[in-house]
């Protein structure tokens, strides 16, 4: 499948590749400078790949709750949550972002690879009285990001973007078309993910880009930014064979309602086997997905994504371990097509410096 703006990718010289039964681009300019773009200035994600689902009416709340793992009456219209989608072994079928337009009117932010099987799940589990809707095919997703975002964007666009704070959004008005605006993103830094009607999503991108303070960014500095955040992604850090209870450890999880596959989540985080850490390489040679961990020589884990930090000069990885290794400061090694990575346990995020939570 391709996006609305794959001609304009094209165009661009962008290298494209298969992503979750997508053709999306990999990079423009090249992974380290957009990398460094976004995170000194402002750069420009076609994300219109994602999914988009629609729950209405007065049992959508109730229906919520049942189905996802995060609080969801506490959001105030205009909030909006992370959290994640489980089956009822408690194994993750997608993690994702829960906004609320009104009292009973909620989206699903899902991602692509999951996005069929969520909402067969979810029209499964919801009441009669619940309307529900795939959106996707209509709505378009930008994501613009990077601390120079606002007044870079309002610039492109020539308007003034209201104050918004994280993980807030507003519905608004550009180019006379409805489009929400969210103050989320998946790299750590300040930005928005622009919702608008499909049809409209080339006109957006070509006048965000036009003046050439924004620059367009691919899935492979998307990857390296969200990495030194600690950011899970669907595919690596969490799937169908494992719960949440690794890489939460209880975040966005409330264990005081009921949801499908809490006991098996309760039970994880009772006595967790494996955790989700990050660890810090020696040198730039990077560990991969699929990699062992090992401490004095016995296996303790397996390496769920890695790569080159640009901004810290290394290589990090995420990883899960066995409980006991999983304290910051542990020394820890990956072997790695014939050699031993020396790797130590750190505190996540490995990068310190996103302006994601300013204000704006």
């Amino acid at each position: 499948m391709k996006t609305p703006l794959y001609e304009a990718h094209v165009a661009l010289g962008a290298r494209l590749a298969p992503f979750a039964g997508w053709d999306m681009p990999i990079q423009y300019a090249g992974i380290l400078a957009e990398h460094e773009h976004t995170r000194r200035a402002a750069s420009v994600f076609d994300i219109c790949h994602m999914g988009e689902l629609e729950l209405r009416g007065p049992t959508a709340l109730a229906d919520l709750e049942k189905i996802l793992t995060m609080p969801v009456a506490p959001l105030a219209v205009g909030q909006c949550r992370y959290g994640y989608l489980l089956r009822d072994d408690g194994h993750v079928l997608d993690d994702l972002t829960c906004y609320r337009l009104g009292p009973d009117h909620f989206w699903l932010v899902v991602n692509a690879g999951t996005r069929a099987q969520d909402a067969a799940w979810v029209w499964q589990h919801v009441s009669p009285a619940t309307q529900f809707a795939d959106l996707s095919d209509d709505i378009g997703k930008l994501d613009i990001q990077g601390p120079t975002a606002r007044a870079a964007t309002e610039r492109a666009l020539g308007v003034q973007l209201p104050d918004l704070g994280y993980f807030r959004f507003a519905e608004i008005t550009l180019e006379g078309l409805p489009c929400l605006l969210s103050r989320t993103g998946y790299t750590g830094e300040f930005g928005y993910e622009l919702y608008c009607p499909m049809r409209s999503v080339g006109a957006f991108w070509a006048k965000l880009l036009a003046g050439g303070e924004l620059k367009p960014a691919g899935l492979g500095a998307r990857d390296t930014l969200r990495l030194e955040m600690g950011y899970a992604l669907y595919g690596h850090e969490l799937n169908l064979d494992r719960t949440p209870a690794g890489a939460s450890r209880g975040r966005y999880i409330q264990l005081t309602k009921d949801f499908i596959g809490k006991a098996a989540v309760a039970a994880e985080l009772q006595q967790p086997q494996q955790v989700l850490v990050g660890l810090r390489l020696a040198s730039k040679r990077a560990a991969r997905n699929g990699d062992l961990v090992a401490a004095a020589g016995r296996t303790v884990g397996v390496v769920t994504s890695g790569s080159v930090a640009p901004s810290l000069g290394c290589a990090v990885a995420l990883a899960y371990v066995e409980a006991a290794c999983a304290a910051a400061g542990t020394r820890l090694e990956i072997p790695s097509r014939g050699a031993a990575l020396p790797a130590t346990v750190v505190d996540l995020p490995f990068y310190a410096g996103g302006t994601a939570r300013k204000q704006g």
